[in-house]
């Protein structure tokens, strides 16, 4: 597969993840031709949680202001998901308003190049309820308490979630979703008090064993610069920056937040 099919299977996976987000956390799912669009009242002031992607500029494009009016009218901050050489839809975005929040890296890896190891001394399960997760990411992010819940409702469908825990406490987590042979990787946090242990590692080499013997053949993820590096090591490859270009309600436009992005660095 090449670099732009290495960026669409991002993409795809993207749709899919976040429109089960939205629609686990009670929100509303636009989707036209090429576009997906996730509104989610429950958490405004995210606008990870209000992501658009699409797969084609010329369809954004033709419905970007028909989306726009929707997040004005439910008072949402969004953003949109722009692959870097998209120069094109990354004007229009400008014009319109939007700025550049973060440049997330498109990373993905064939599964039979991955060599699977064994975590012996670390104590993990997979858990329905999200909650130990769920606050885990909320802590990663800087978010307060119960924002992470309110961004993916409590059983997004298709969502497969991994914790750690150290002296019985939930120390890190990993989430991965299954979509046409792709094991896409998200939510990964760990506790500030149980970092530098390598327990994301060991949940994200569970996750990928875990993948590969259900014939996935591909996995893929979004990371932040700081994380990139260390999924390069685990040996995804980087195949381009995925642009967050962001717009913001003038009354949300002062809030103090962390800069929106899709994955912490594994720790």
């Amino acid at each position: 597969m090449d670099r732009d099919g290495w960026v669409d299977l991002n993409i795809r996976g993207m749709m899919r993840a976040f429109a089960a987000f939205v629609r686990s956390a009670g929100g509303d799912v636009i989707e036209r031709e090429g576009v997906v669009a996730g509104i989610n009242p429950q958490v405004p002031e995210r606008s990870v949680f209000n992501s658009v992607v699409y797969d084609g500029a010329e369809q954004l494009a033709a419905v970007r202001d028909e989306i726009a009016a929707v997040y004005a009218d439910r008072g949402c901050a969004w953003t949109v998901w722009v692959p870097e050489e998209d120069r094109r839809t990354a004007a229009l975005l400008e014009h319109a308003g939007h700025t550049l929040d973060a440049a997330p890296r498109a990373m993905g890896m064939e599964l039979a190049d991955f060599g699977s190891l064994d975590f012996p001394g670390v104590e993990w399960s997979r858990v329905d309820d999200l909650r130990e997760a769920a606050l885990l990411n909320d802590n990663a992010y800087g978010y307060p308490e119960g924002t992470w819940m309110r961004g993916t409702g409590a059983s997004p469908e298709g969502q497969i979630t991994y914790v750690a825990r150290l002296d019985d406490r939930p120390a890190s987590t990993v989430a991965a979703r299954y979509e046409d042979g792709d094991c896409s990787i998200w939510s990964v946090a760990t506790a500030g008090w149980a970092r530098g242990r390598g327990l994301a590692n060991a949940l994200m080499c569970i996750a990928l064993k875990e993948a590969a013997e259900a014939d996935c053949a591909t996995t893929t993820l979004q990371a932040t610069k700081l994380g990139a590096p260390v999924y390069g090591r685990i040996g995804y490859r980087d195949f381009g920056a995925l642009e967050m270009w962001e717009l913001r309600p003038s009354d949300l436009a002062h809030e103090a937040r962390p800069s929106e992005h899709a994955q912490a660095p594994p720790t």
